[in-house]
């Protein structure tokens, strides 16, 4: 591991990052839709890579075929023909709100705007079917996500003290307060 790359070393993994955007973002071969059963492996194996609390099998199922407030989307890459799930997300909406449930991103698709781009097309999902508001509880050392939410107009409400049952860790709060037109033409 190099504590100090050199400026071709930084140039090359910054070039190589790119390529990777480029071959998984580029050309529109990133798409978002609504998760399908035939996902489900792919999506569960992004779930346990991504929180030490994964849900288990029986939850996205339910999510999908039982849950009617439930939205359950993926995104989709498309490299060479070949179609991939890059991140999930599980929305529930109910009345005039949207609740972020889950929203993961699969490690080497990470730090690419995937899971900002599909929680954009969530919240353009919810607010055509109504919502006016979005919430959901993040963990208060995922500061990459919560960072993430902050740029998307999300603010930080309060704290569900000892929430995550693995570590005891507080969960913030954050919610979105108006699900507008004039916001997601901002965000888009």
């Amino acid at each position: 591991m190099w504590t100090n790359p050199s400026p071709w070393r930084r140039f090359m993994c910054m070039s190589r990052r790119r390529s990777l955007i480029d071959q998984a973002v580029g050309n529109g071969r990133l798409t978002f839709r609504r998760m399908e059963q035939a996902d489900l492996e792919q999506v569960i194996a992004i779930d346990q890579k991504s929180f030490t609390l994964p849900w288990p099998v029986s939850s996205f199922q339910y999510e999908l075929a039982h849950n009617d407030t439930s939205r359950c989307w993926v995104a989709e890459v498309e490299i060479e023909g070949k179609r991939r799930i890059a991140a999930m997300a599980v929305a529930w909406l109910i009345l005039d709100e949207v609740h972020i449930a889950t929203i993961a991103v699969e490690p080497e698709y990470r730090r690419m705007k995937i899971g900002q781009k599909l929680l954009i097309a969530i919240l353009k999902d919810a607010q055509a079917s109504g919502a006016r508001h979005a919430f959901l509880e993040v963990r208060e050392t995922n500061l990459a996500a919560r960072k993430m939410y902050l740029k998307l107009g999300f603010e930080e409400a309060g704290k569900r003290p000892h929430y995550y049952s693995d570590t005891q860790e507080d969960a913030i709060l954050m919610n979105l307060d108006t699900i507008d037109a004039a916001l997601l033409e901002w965000l888009d």
